[in-house]
């Protein structure tokens, strides 16, 4: 079915971005998955579905997928340097890395960091 188109765009892609008018054989896997992003936000995704599409990297909302990638460079730095002391002004492909990193501490501070992002920053030594 649709899901196992996903899979497949997932294994050929890389990622699960998939374009909102992006079609195979006729299907729209970008409008289906749309609708799936809808169904969670209203609550009525079932548990499992949900599941399965985060288990092949199905990002919910552009801002955690926006917060994800900027961890994936964190997870660079880290593997490069030895270390997560990124300066502040330090900047990968335009995006400024030190400035994202403070944030998160200062929201971390505040209590606003998401407990998962939290949990992550600590893994990678934060």
């Amino acid at each position: 079915g649709k899901f196992q188109l996903l899979v497949g765009f997932q294994k050929r892609e890389g990622h699960c971005r998939v374009p909102q008018t992006y079609q195979v054989n006729g299907i729209k896997l970008g409008t289906w998955l749309n609708t799936q992003r809808i169904n969670k936000k209203k609550g009525e995704l079932d548990a499992t579905h949900e599941e399965q599409l985060e288990d092949i990297g199905v990002v919910w909302t552009v801002k955690a997928e926006q917060w994800g990638g900027k961890f994936q460079l964190l997870v660079g730095f880290q593997k490069r340097e030895g270390h997560c002391r990124v300066p502040q002004t330090y900047q990968v492909n335009g995006i400024k890395l030190g400035t994202w990193l403070n944030t998160q501490r200062i929201n971390k501070k505040k209590g606003e960091l998401d407990a998962t992002h939290e949990e992550q920053l600590e893994d990678i030594g934060v």
